[in-house]
Order: C-alpha cells, then sequence, then structure tokens
C-alpha cells in the first residue's frame, strides 16, 4: 500500500536516567515521541522542541530518518528570520542576509580571513538561503523536485572579486541571491560588506547546472524544479560581466608544475565529490611561496570543466601573465631578468595574473577538472580601511 506523507506536530521531550538530581551527570538516553520511545541519543542535553515535519502514516518511522530530521529541524514553509544563524530573508522576501563574525580558526597568519574561509561562507550563506526557503530536500542544497529527479547541483564557473580582506573578530554582512541562467542553469550572487560601515568587501557571482547522481551527467532543468526556484529569482548582478574572457588551456609546459597530488576523504563534500575549495587551494600552493609573501589576491575566476573524486591522482599547472611587460616602475620585465634580479624579481615588479589547470592525471590522457585564473596586486603594509 503507497504511504501517504502528512504533516504532524510532534512533542519531543527528552527523559533522563541516573545521576539523581545533579544536572551534570544526567544522560539523554531515549526521547519519546508522543509517547512512544524512538531512538538513543547519549548526551544531547534537554531537548523539547515542536517540530512540523512529514512522517509516513503507515508501516512505521524509520528510527535513523526520524533522528535526522529531529537534530537537522529543516524547515518545510518558508522562514523569514533565523534566530540560529543570525539570518533573515530580504529583497521582498526572496534574497537572504547571514550576519558572521571572522574567527580566528578562519585567518591566516596576518590576521585576515583566508581565502578557503570566505569562499566556505559563501557556500554556507547559499545553502542557508536554500534552507530559509523550505524548498531544501535530505542533498546538499537540492530541491524536493531535484530530488524526486535524482538530480543535485554542480558549479560550471565562479568569479569572486576581492577589494578588502576581513580580519580576525570583525562583523560582516553576506547577502546573497539567485537569478536565471540561460534556460537550464541558475545564477547565484553575493555582497560581503562591514557591518560597521557598510562597505563592500567582496563580490562574487556563481553558475550552477544540474547533474544526475547516478549517471553523473549534466541534465536539463525539469520543469517542476524551474516552477519551485524561479520565484525566487532577481534580476540584479554583484558583478557586471557581457562577455566573460575564456581562460587559456595549459599544457605541460607551463611553468610551475604540482603533481602526484591525491584528495583525502576529507576534501569530499555530500555529493561524493570533492569540494571546488580544494581546488583554489591546489592552485594556490603552485605560486612560489616568495610571490605569496609580497602579493594579495584581487579576484579569482574559476571554469569547472569535470569533478574529481577521492581515487584520483591530481596535477596541478600555472603560469604568470604580464601586462605588456611593464613594470611599476617603468622596468620591462626582460630588463629586470637581464639586471639578475630573475624571474621573481620581474614578477614583483607589478601587478599580474596567474593561468591555472588542475587536472587528473591517467595513463593514456589526461582529463581537465578546472581552469582558473588569479589576479594579484602588491601588499601595502600599514595601509587603513578607514583613514582618520
Amino acid at each position: 500500500m503507497a504511504c501517504v506523507l502528512r504533516h504532524v506536530i510532534m512533542t519531543v521531550t527528552a527523559v533522563y536516567i541516573g545521576g539523581g538530581g545533579d544536572p551534570s551527570k544526567q544522560k539523554l538516553n531515549c526521547v519519546k515521541v508522543n509517547g512512544s520511545k524512538s531512538f538513543v541519543a547519549a548526551k544531547m542535553g534537554v531537548l523539547r522542541q515542536d517540530h512540523a515535519m512529514p512522517l509516513p502514516c503507515t508501516g512505521g518511522v524509520d528510527e535513523d530518518v526520524l533522528e535526522e530530521h529531529l537534530r537537522q529541524n529543516i524547515p518545510r514553509r518558508k522562514q523569514m528570520v533565523d534566530l540560529y544563524r543570525h539570518g533573515e530573508m530580504v529583497e521582498e522576501g526572496v534574497g537572504y542576509r547571514q550576519t558572521v563574525v571572522i574567527r580566528s580558526y578562519e585567518v591566516g597568519a596576518d590576521k585576515t580571513a583566508t581565502i578557503e574561509s570566505l569562499l566556505n561562507l559563501l557556500q554556507e550563506t547559499a545553502l542557508n538561503h536554500v534552507w530559509m526557503s523550505g524548498l531544501l530536500s535530505d542533498g546538499f542544497g537540492a530541491t524536493h523536485g531535484m530530488m524526486r529527479n535524482n538530480l543535485i547541483w554542480v558549479v560550471s564557473r565562479m568569479q569572486v572579486q576581492v577589494d578588502h580582506f576581513p580580519i580576525w573578530g570583525e562583523v560582516m554582512e553576506i547577502d546573497t541571491w539567485v537569478g536565471a541562467s540561460g534556460k537550464n542553469g541558475m545564477r547565484r550572487d553575493w555582497l560581503l560588506r562591514s557591518q560597521v560601515t557598510g562597505i563592500v568587501f567582496i563580490r562574487a557571482t556563481s553558475t550552477w547546472v544540474m547533474m544526475n547522481k547516478e549517471t553523473r551527467r549534466l541534465s536539463k532543468m525539469p520543469d517542476e524544479v524551474r516552477a519551485e526556484i524561479a520565484p525566487w529569482f532577481i534580476e540584479k548582478y554583484a558583478i557586471e560581466e557581457e562577455s566573460p574572457e575564456k581562460i587559456e588551456k595549459l599544457d605541460d609546459k607551463a611553468r610551475y608544475v604540482h603533481s602526484n597530488l591525491k584528495p583525502k576523504r576529507s576534501d569530499l563534500d555530500m555529493n561524493q565529490h570533492v569540494n571546488n575549495v580544494k581546488y583554489l587551494r591546489w592552485m594556490l600552493e603552485t605560486i612560489p611561496d616568495e610571490f605569496l609573501e609580497k602579493h594579495q589576491l584581487s579576484e579569482i575566476v574559476l571554469e569547472y570543466r569535470k569533478e574529481c573524486g577521492s581515487s584520483d591522482v591530481v596535477q596541478s599547472l600555472c603560469e604568470p601573465q604580464f601586462n605588456e611587460n611593464i613594470g611599476l616602475n617603468g622596468h620591462t620585465v626582460s630588463s629586470q631578468i637581464l639586471q639578475g634580479n630573475g624571474l621573481l624579481g620581474a614578477i614583483n615588479q607589478k601587478l599580474l595574473s596567474y593561468i591555472h589547470l588542475v587536472q587528473t592525471k591517467g595513463e593514456s590522457k589526461n582529463e581537465e577538472i578546472v581552469r582558473g585564473r588569479t589576479t594579484w596586486r602588491e601588499k601595502k603594509h600599514g595601509a587603513k580601511l578607514f583613514p582618520s
């Protein structure tokens, strides 16, 4: 007999045993749902909350599924405010804003947030936006319609412009929203600004397409999924770019090459492929340390070609790109090399870009994972963001 889903309100009561009257020694042994014992969950603390969630009306409830739903508490209806994540809906209820504090483990030696931490924050706010919408199913940002069609989101392109890096303890606001991208894609944009001054630190835009979870092939957007997400689309752009410049493909003659890179289990996301932030780390680690010490990232463009799995062996290549061979002091790159300063001496004279390629290494051929371009500016020590 087919199982029909219905909404029920469940009062969840924590039942403690042992430890007498000392709360510090009490353990949560089981949870009773409407008077029936459900699952064991030790050391979860006092839990009493009303949950509205769909449950099967016949055939009983899988205890593992029930526990996961209770712990995640994914909303089934649109929420306007999320006190736990310091988030709220904006843009007439279709955009999302979250307030975050830059934490100690998100900064580097210079006390500024690392680019990886910032990209993780962008991803987190995007997922929280879907969470608040009431569209989130059990997948990694997938809607109910996507789950029914066995689809997942994959990013095809991302561009991030960094004007300023937040510092440890700084309070930031992140706005995110979505829009249409062609017939079968979705665009997601972000703005990250100082809560104190309103100055925009970072602008970012990305393009997403759907992939079949089993076949790992790209898919058209089903009508039911379009009906779910289209009401959330906004005609607003964090970065205006009419015709994106294509990133050229590097070959094995690239100046800098790191080989035999292997993903770790911790690099995989819930869709069982390497998280896109890891690709950026592989790219940056290929750039010489002498250059990174004197320069700061100002823009990233990433073009994704193929997913990377845990068994792949990866190679990262990069090549410096010069702007008409003219340095900041009017010296040409060739003159810097002839004067004995070498290539790094020439590079350190000016703003430049690196072209990147991350690829899998196969016995017969290599396959592109992602192409990238990073643009850099010289670090200005002692410069103030808010001059007195």
